[in-house]
């Protein structure tokens, strides 16, 4: 093949041949080719794990003792807790917010899980999603409610306390407050005590996003990406 007729990008070679066919035909120009070459190279760019399991003989001593503590505990430290392993004393102190949050929460499962699915949307985050949708299904929530958060609609059909949680995380997620209303009657259905949960889960959630988001870690190999990035 003609160099002209080749691109080379991030060390392999992408044959153009077909795009300078459709470009004599009209229907592609140079703009587009700019365009698919960014593509290209963002693509490249997300599949990159940033912070990738730290081997055992290249952990330093903190991180081998929080390793053991974890492993314990909860087993292997994988996913987002192989990323905060590079500062094993955030590592410690959030184990124990996780647990609380996870296993001992006022809110029942299909609740908490329903913060959790919430928080993955808004954060685009596939991870998450792919560890808690299974949850928050087990847990009662419906999958019709799931299928719309992951498609960013309002769901229907929702019971009058996954209503006010709805209506509560979103606002929070995306105004960063909410309104008197909202808070009344989220209020009415879990009390101070399920409100500061929420936004519990919400922010330590929206945490564990952010550092998946920026460490690029790829999902599980039994995984499908859900969630395609919103349109804002």
């Amino acid at each position: 093949m003609p160099v002209d007729e080749q691109t080379t990008v991030i060390g392999g070679i992408i044959p153009m041949g077909n795009c300078k066919h459709y470009e004599r035909r009209g229907r592609i120009g140079r703009v587009a080719r700019v365009v698919m070459l960014i593509s290209l190279f963002s693509m490249s760019a997300q599949a990159q794990n940033r912070m990738p399991p730290i081997p055992d003989e290249e952990m330093t001593e903190a991180q081998k003792e929080a390793v053991e503590e974890f492993r314990a505990a909860r087993g292997e430290p994988g996913g987002p807790w192989a990323v905060i392993l590079r500062s094993p004393e955030l590592l410690n102190r959030l184990r124990g917010v996780s647990d609380y949050l996870r296993f001992n929460s006022s809110l029942p499962p299909r609740l908490s899980e329903f913060v959790i699915l919430i928080t993955a949307r808004e954060w685009t985050q596939n991870y998450e999603w792919a560890a808690h949708h299974r949850l928050a299904l087990e847990g009662g929530l419906s999958p019709d409610i799931a299928a719309a958060v992951a498609d960013g609609r309002r769901p229907e059909g929702m019971a009058d306390d996954e209503e006010a949680l709805y209506d509560f995380c979103t606002a929070l997620h995306r105004d960063g407050r909410v309104s008197d209303a909202t808070y009344a009657r989220a209020l009415a259905e879990f009390g101070e005590q399920g409100i500061v949960e929420m936004v519990g889960l919400s922010g330590y959630y929206t945490l564990i996003a952010m550092v998946l988001n920026t460490a690029r870690t790829p999902l599980r190999s039994d995984a499908t990406p859900t969630l395609e990035p919103f349109s804002r």
